[in-house]
């Protein structure tokens, strides 16, 4: 299990939302791969200083696999904020992923 915080987070303000992404993977195949990097360049980009996400590799833990009800991977959870969501696959079409998650874009 890896859990990768931003470094900003830590100064956030109280009253700001922040997101706890669960995504679990198979080993260090390509879509796992793809899966990490695609997650990681999203919430730098549209979740800055406001995300947690933590890596599961059911390879390793696969009874973790039941308590999210995980059936595909690779599989984002959002735990929070509510309502959970769930995103099948490596996370490459960025549109899809954010309306997913309901995640408003960045301001370019």
């Amino acid at each position: 299990m890896e859990i990768v915080t931003d470094p900003e987070s830590k100064t956030e303000s109280m009253n700001e939302e922040k997101y706890e992404l669960r995504l679990y993977v198979a080993g260090k195949t390509s879509k796992s791969v793809a899966a990490i990097s695609n997650l990681n360049k999203l919430c730098e980009e549209h979740l800055k200083g406001k995300y947690v996400i933590e890596v599961i590799d059911l390879l390793v833990q696969p009874q973790l696999a039941e308590g999210d009800q995980i059936f595909a991977i690779p599989t984002l959870v959002k735990k929070v904020p509510e309502p959970i969501r769930k995103i099948i696959g490596d996370l490459s079409n960025e549109e899809k992923v954010l309306v997913g998650l309901n995640i408003r874009p960045a301001k370019q």
